[in-house]
């Protein structure tokens, strides 16, 4: 047994999982989604949840993978959705449609600026203005449909402080969101500092851990700075020399995303979302080391 594997006690459930796509723009990303799909499918995740482009960029890309997700698997899908680029009624009536799909579980977001991170985000003037509105909007059309939203464990780069950030965590709690998930982070003393402050709020809901394997640490790196998300000097220096090197790269950023949900779990974290990259190979290592093993969970796709 490595030093990484975490069996779940006798009588106790192993971690529970979730995973995040998003939708292929090709005939041959869709391919390898679908291959990472059905490899993943039977480690009975939670939900899978398949992102929404900038500015509702993937809006229909996003609604057909979780159409098919629906229709061809036994997975439950999650829809993001955010206020970027639409009226209410727009997004009313894409509400309406992941409802009458059947889809019971949104991820909502305020989104990033249509005209990228970094610059100054601008409400649409008929729109949902804030995440708040838009969990608001969603839980008074449908309160069947649950809602999870986002949390920052390094404070979302727009927010003044700390204060106010966690301020709008409450606000999005208020209006009927049941869970968060955080940014991604890699260092664990951030996201239990963040708890504790959250939970001294009164903020009682999960806050889920995002955990995002480094396939190619360059591009991830870059990826998650803009999004507010400090990388450790230790960290870089795991990677350095291999960026030549695939298969070492991705023993390095199996053992490191490894080690991180490990030590998370042995205080007392007992759920996971897995930034995906639409890729299983990492994911499913760790999830195995998690003590997570392949039910016979979804249909054939």
């Amino acid at each position: 047994m490595t030093e990484f594997a975490i069996p779940a006690p006798d009588g106790q459930r192993a971690p529970k999982i979730s995973f995040e796509f998003f939708p292929p723009k090709t005939a041959e990303m869709e391919r390898s989604l679908w291959e990472t799909i059905n490899r993943l499918a039977p480690l009975a995740p939670s939900f899978v949840s398949v992102t929404y482009g900038a500015g509702g960029s993937t809006r229909e890309r996003t609604h057909a993978t979780i159409a098919r997700i629906l229709a061809e698997t036994s997975l439950t899908p999650a829809a993001h959705l955010t206020c970027v680029g639409a009226a209410r009624g727009e997004i009313d009536d894409i509400v309406d449609r992941y409802h009458e799909i059947g889809v019971r579980h949104i991820v909502a977001l305020r989104g990033d600026p249509a005209t990228g991170i970094g610059t100054a985000y601008v409400a649409h003037p008929d729109g949902y203005r804030t995440s708040p509105e838009l969990v608001e909007g969603i839980k008074k059309r449908h309160p069947d449909i649950e809602v999870s939203v986002s949390a920052y464990p390094e404070k979302h780069p727009e927010a003044r402080d700390f204060d106010a950030d966690i301020d709008t965590l409450k606000a999005k709690v208020d209006a009927g969101a049941s869970r968060a998930i955080t940014q991604v982070f890699f260092d664990n003393d951030l996201y239990f500092r963040y708890l504790d402050r959250v939970r001294a709020r009164g903020i009682e809901i999960p806050i889920v851990p995002g955990i995002m394997p480094m396939h190619n640490f360059k591009q991830a790196r870059n990826f998650v700075t803009r999004a507010g998300t400090t990388v450790p000097d230790w960290l870089a220096q795991q990677f350095e020399g291999l960026d030549d090197d695939a298969e070492t790269r991705k023993l390095v950023a199996a053992t490191v995303a490894a080690g991180q949900v490990h030590k998370l779990a042995k205080h007392g974290v007992d759920t996971f979302h897995f930034y995906t990259m639409n890729r299983a190979d990492l994911v499913f290592a760790i999830a195995h080391l998690l003590g997570i093993r392949p039910k016979n969970a979804a249909k054939a796709a």
